[in-house]
């Protein structure tokens, strides 16, 4: 089966939504209300559309979080039984200091073929479409993935681009890449969309590697999984982590995840800008009507466009 191809527009119209309540707070210093503009206005759409909805991944579990958290049922109750992974606002702080490539982002599969991720850090190694399954592997030395890419590129280590987030837990990473002369894109927050600029025919990424956010991976996961892209992960966890991690059914806490093993079957993927960036420009506000731009896909529609929308206020 799949995820009905109407539904692609409704969620659409749920991230252009959220992105826009968000919006209101650019350049504000107040990630909080811009964070929760963003989640009134996405589930406000959401209890609006007929599916039997489940969030899996969202703003934490039920006592962190008043809404979109982690088991919250969505929707008329009427319609596919899908389940939604969401980040209502990926970049807090691009919003709140007017920095660009904020998003408001989802993903919906159906029902049980989403990862469940906790909410803790996740090593992350993924490459575009087009190459050997399973080529590069989070065990491998920096030098050999970089090299095994190369080498499927019929191109040499100084022409790939590895973007990566700027943080002190990649300094020894980052200086392995930089010895190898590999081209570096740091990023310093977001990293759904630093997986994505993989794909992007536009951007010279080839390679995303490092530590971010679990519940991220799976959102650039299911983007990859649009584009025939690639992403292997692995959690990493501490003491505590790990005791919520075996309560969430997750037995083999040192495995590693294969895009396959994280988006089973169908999945669609929309990311709204908030503010302008690489990919897609930012909320437009022209008084009467505001315009937003949303990377949407849907993989057995092989959907792959930029909607730009007008929306009354």
């Amino acid at each position: 089966m799949s995820i009905k191809t109407e539904y692609l527009k409704l969620f659409v119209n749920a991230t252009e939504k959220a992105a826009y309540g968000a919006s209101k707070f650019i350049g504000k210093n107040d990630k909080i209300a811009a964070d929760q503009a963003a989640v009134d206005n996405m589930r406000n759409e959401f209890n609006k559309i007929d599916m039997d909805g489940k969030i899996v991944i969202g703003e934490g579990e039920m006592d962190e979080a008043p809404m979109l958290f982690v088991g919250e049922k969505v929707g008329t109750k009427k319609g596919q039984k899908l389940d939604l992974a969401v980040d209502p606002l990926e970049g807090t702080n691009f919003v709140a200091k007017n920095l660009p490539n904020s998003f408001s982002v989802l993903a919906a599969s159906e029902q049980n073929n989403l990862f469940f991720a906790p909410d803790t850090y996740m090593e992350k190694i993924a490459i575009g479409s087009n190459l050997p399954k399973n080529l590069v592997d989070l065990d491998n030395t920096v030098e050999k993935n970089i090299s095994l890419l190369a080498d499927a590129k019929n191109t040499s280590p100084d022409k790939i681009t590895v973007c990566i987030l700027d943080r002190p837990r990649h300094h020894e990473t980052i200086s392995s890449l930089k010895k190898m002369n590999v081209n570096l894109k740091l990023i310093s927050d977001g990293d759904v969309l630093g997986i994505i600029y993989i794909v992007d025919q536009n951007s010279p990424v080839d390679m995303y590697m490092g530590i971010g956010g679990g519940p991220e991976g799976v959102l650039a996961a299911a983007a990859l999984s649009c584009y025939g892209g690639q992403i292997q992960t692995r959690l990493v966890l501490d003491k505590e982590e790990s005791v919520r991690a075996k309560k969430m059914g997750i037995s083999h806490l040192k495995r590693k995840y294969n895009i396959d093993d994280m988006i089973k079957g169908d999945v669609m993927f929309c990311a709204t800008a908030i503010t302008d960036g690489d990919l897609a420009d930012g909320i437009k506000d022209k008084k009467e009507f505001y315009e937003a731009s949303t990377i949407a896909l849907h993989k057995s529609g092989k959907v792959n466009t930029l909607f730009k929308n007008k929306h009354k206020k």
